[in-house]
């Protein structure tokens, strides 16, 4: 009679013998964590906000959009004021950044010594830095008045013409607020085109240069066409950040509830009001009328993103197709 022995079982194949590794599990997990609650975060600020709102969005409904009010003795409000001087101010701010932004791009990238570049750019990108508040401050109490002293008698001279820069000089006004935005949003803006620049392929723009290109048409024919697609998310991106400003803004534009033609009157902005006027709510109405404006703005930066993603996708297909 034989025995027969049996041998202990041999350990099945390991996770890396089967192509999984661990850290490739943890990774992706925590990349699908992270997702989830970052989409999760921004369901629920939208969600409170609305809520918060909805005495004032049932009270006026749509109508609180296109009407010009803002009385607090009488609970009568509307968003039309702030709707414009957000996005006057922010238009010309972005009208204002963005060559600036470029200019600043190419100058530290194509021109500037890297000796010298390197202190340049670490400075510009220090005016991110500043807190938005001490910014207002300088705004108020030197900006305001050398505007309203120097620049705007300047632009009346020569612009009078235009309705837009007529009118009594104020240190307090859309065009200080304007100014001060473009100072905040240059930084970001031009640290991406820098950045996008300087990823250009050398290969590419020196053939442009070799089959006879001046520099300039090898940057425009070349590197602003490789960087298309970055420079539109990073001018998007930079206006995003001026419709969300409200510190600074509302130190600095005046606090008017009227919407005034003139640049060099006091306006007032989304964020700005409610910044300024949230705690000092009399009324359930006021705060929810507040809030209102803060779901407006919400919709105005969810929009804003979906023309960057769709002005980026048109970018690379066009690239693509070239």
């Amino acid at each position: 009679m034989t025995t027969v022995t049996q041998d202990p079982a041999a350990p099945g194949p390991s996770l890396e013998s089967r192509g999984i590794r661990l850290g490739d599990v943890l990774f992706r997990g925590v990349a699908i964590v992270a997702a989830a609650a970052a989409t999760a975060l921004l369901g629920l600020i939208a969600y409170k906000v609305i809520e918060q709102a909805w005495p004032a969005i049932e009270h006026f409904g749509l109508s609180f959009v296109w009407t010009e009010a803002w009385n607090p003795v009488e609970d009568q409000y509307g968003a039309l004021t702030f709707i414009y001087g957000t996005v006057v101010t922010s238009v010309i701010a972005l009208l204002l950044a963005t060559p600036i932004s470029i200019a600043i791009a190419l100058f530290l990238t194509e021109i500037a010594p890297r000796r010298i570049a390197s202190p340049i750019a670490t400075l510009v990108e220090l005016l991110a830095a500043i807190p938005s508040v001490v910014l207002g401050l300088w705004g108020i109490l030197v900006f305001g008045p050398w505007v309203a002293e120097n620049l705007e008698p300047w632009l009346e001279k020569w612009l009078g013409f235009i309705p837009l820069f007529g009118g009594t000089f104020y240190q307090a006004g859309m065009l200080p607020a304007a100014l001060v935005l473009t100072i905040m949003i240059v930084p970001i803006t031009s640290a991406i085109c820098r950045e996008l620049f300087s990823r250009t392929p050398r290969d590419l723009t020196d053939g442009a240069l070799a089959l006879g290109s001046t520099r300039w048409e090898a940057i425009r024919g070349v590197m602003f066409a490789y960087a298309a697609p970055g420079i539109a998310a990073a001018v998007l991106l930079g206006l995003g950040r001026a419709f969300g400003e409200a510190i600074a803004v509302a130190q600095v534009i005046g606090g008017s509830d009227h919407i005034n033609v003139s640049l060099f009157a006091p306006a007032d902005t989304l964020g700005a009001r409610i910044a300024s006027q949230y705690q000092g709510a009399t009324s359930p109405l006021q705060q929810g009328s507040l809030l209102y404006l803060g779901a407006i703005l919400m919709v105005i930066s969810l929009v804003t993103n979906v023309c960057a993603q769709l002005i980026v996708r048109r970018f690379e297909k066009q690239r693509r197709a070239v």
